[in-house]
This record gives C-alpha cells, sequence and structure tokens, in this order.
C-alpha cells in the first residue's frame, strides 16, 4: 500500500547527527522538503555506498531547500561507531529506530528480521509525501534518482519521461 499523496508519518527519535546524539522529529523540518530514507543495517556492504552518496550529494540537496535524513533499526550508538569509524563525512541524521516504530509506520520493516527494506521517500514542506520507492535488500538506490525527481516535482508541473533539469515540463511545452 503505498503513502504517496498521504501526511508523512510524525516521527521523533533519537539520531546520531553530525557528532552528537540528539532527537529528530519531522516537525523539525517544517517548510523544508525532507528526503528520508531507510537502510537495512550498519557495518554492511551496500549501505555505506547508499550513504556515502547520500553525503556527496548532500550540498545539491540544501541548494534545493530539502535536508536528507536516514534511518535504520539500528542505535544511535551503533551509528556513531559506524560513522566514527567508517564515514566521518556524514553530517545529516541518521534515526536509531530500535522500536521499529518508524519503519513500521512508513510501511519498509521487515518483520521477520527485525531491519529496514531499501526505502525511500521525498516529503514536501508541507508534509506530504510526494514519492515512495521501496526495495530489497540487495541493490542499492540512485541519489541521482532521487535528486532528479525532487527537481522534478520542485517544477511545478508536469514533466515527461526522462525529464532532467534544464528541461520545460509540459505545462510550459503548451503555452
Amino acid at each position: 500500500m503505498t503513502l504517496v499523496g498521504q501526511k508523512a508519518p510524525e516521527f521523533n527519535s533519537m539520531a546520531y547527527h553530525d557528532g552528537k546524539f540528539k532527537k529528530v522529529s519531522l516537525k523539525d523540518y517544517k517548510g523544508k522538503w525532507v528526503v528520508l530514507f531507510f537502510y537495512p543495517l550498519d557495518f554492511t556492504f551496500v549501505c555505506p555506498t547508499e550513504i556515502k552518496g547520500f553525503a556527496r550529494a548532500e550540498g545539491e540537496f540544501k541548494k534545493l531547500n530539502a535536508a536528507i535524513v536516514g534511518a535504520s533499526t539500528d542505535s544511535e550508538h551503533s551509528h556513531k561507531a559506524w560513522i566514527e569509524r567508517d564515514m566521518p563525512e556524514i553530517k545529516f541524521p541518521i534515526l536509531a529506530d530500535t522500536n521499529h516504530h518508524v519503519a513500521r509506520s512508513f510501511g519498509v520493516l521487515k518483520e521477520d528480521q527485525g531491519i529496514a527494506y531499501r526505502g525511500t521517500f521525498i516529503i514536501d514542506p508541507e508534509g506530504f509525501i510526494r514519492f515512495e520507492t521501496v526495495t530489497d535488500l540487495d541493490v542499492g538506490r540512485s541519489v541521482k534518482e532521487t535528486l532528479r525527481v525532487l527537481q522534478a516535482f520542485q517544477t511545478g508541473g508536469l514533466c515527461e519521461v526522462d525529464w532532467s533539469p534544464g528541461m520545460e515540463n509540459l505545462n510550459k511545452k503548451k503555452k
């Protein structure tokens, strides 16, 4: 069941963020676009490639008034150990969804293992989910595609197949 078009579920979770433990809430990002992505586990193989990919693109997301928030069912202490050891460049918050509430409310919890599928959600400044994609554990997502989709939504118009930044949307082509 899709969450697209619905208000994003609220969360208020502990996170590891830029060297500190802190509570992070969706309300903290009111008026901003939010790219919330879930990943299965810390200290794995595919996950760091995705997290580092989002870190490399964080500046581009910020220019678009978008915040990146990562999440897994690991603890904030696990996030801290992993980021300090392997990924000091990560500056965005990583939620510690140890009670599985956030993953379950977004429909990405793999119940039999207590971990999250690879879910990506774009939430607009009013708190509505505009985009979601969920994949199984073995294949990483495309940060470039997430950025492209965000840019397409921000045109405010209809974007055709393979639309990319710099192209007109269909609303402008008809005029």
